[in-house]
């Protein structure tokens, strides 16, 4: 017989979250790439030997999971239900007291607010944008509360449905959506926005959306960790495909 399942320990969770060095690397890990022991370091502003720690703390809670790849040892958080609490808790969390130190560091914030990946789908304001194009398209449906009005509120408040306009729109931009009803994740879900405080599209078709995007070089990853910058075939792909026009 299945024993019953224990209640979570979420003041652990709570613990290793509100250290401030794994929550960067957490974050830096948010786009779902692998990144070596000496990049989250570097990410987190801290000593090798530390950044080791506090990996093995997040590795043993079941946060994040390393491989090895050829010589090197990468990291890499153990799913997207990782991200979708550090996006939430992103939403109700105040802003940081300090100032921008340096041009880099306020140059990567725009980046970040711009365009960056929420493990594996598109968020910042070019998600919520295109959340919105879809939305007013008529390609995806939204039931309950108010839309994508819907303030800074997590849960499921709000149901997306793909619409028949939606599926022929998609499935003719090479999304094989036959494919994603048959896997086990929701096909569309939504994301609360942390720096737009609006939605944007996740769930496979959100995660097929985004690997369609770069397949086609329509966005390429940037430097910094999470951020992706849209190419010039990218703005006018969008704009062709999607009626999605670039805010200024």
């Amino acid at each position: 017989m299945d024993q019953p399942r224990r209640d979570p320990d979420i003041a652990r969770a709570a613990r290793l979250l509100a250290g401030a060095s794994r929550a960067r690397m957490l974050k830096a890990l948010a786009d779902g790439r692998p990144l070596t022991t000496s990049d989250l370091a570097e990410e987190a502003g801290v000593s090798l030997a530390t950044a080791s720690v506090h990996l093995r703390q997040l590795t043993e809670a079941g946060l994040v999971v390393g491989e090895q790849r050829g010589r090197h040892h990468r990291h890499r958080l153990a799913g997207p239900e990782v991200v979708t609490a550090l996006e939430a808790l992103a939403v109700i969390a105040p802003p940081l007291p300090a100032p921008v130190a340096s041009l880099r560091v306020s140059t990567r914030e725009n980046a970040l607010r711009r365009s960056r990946t929420c493990y594996d789908h598109l968020a910042g304001s070019l998600g919520v944008g295109l959340m919105e194009t879809f939305v007013s398209r008529g390609l995806l449906r939204p039931e309950g509360a108010r839309g994508t009005d819907l303030p800074a509120t997590y849960g499921r408040a709000v149901e997306y449905h793909l619409t028949e306009a939606g599926g022929e729109v998609f499935g003719g931009f090479g999304i094989d959506l036959d494919r994603l009803r048959a896997g086990r994740r929701p096909v569309v879900l939504y994301c609360v926005d942390w720096s737009e405080r609006r939605h944007h599209l996740a769930g496979s078709l959100g995660a097929a959306l985004t690997a369609r995007l770069f397949a086609l070089g329509w966005l390429r990853y940037g430097v910094s960790p999470r951020v992706v910058h849209l190419t010039e075939p990218g703005k006018r792909g969008l704009a062709a495909t999607f009626s999605y026009e670039l805010a200024d």
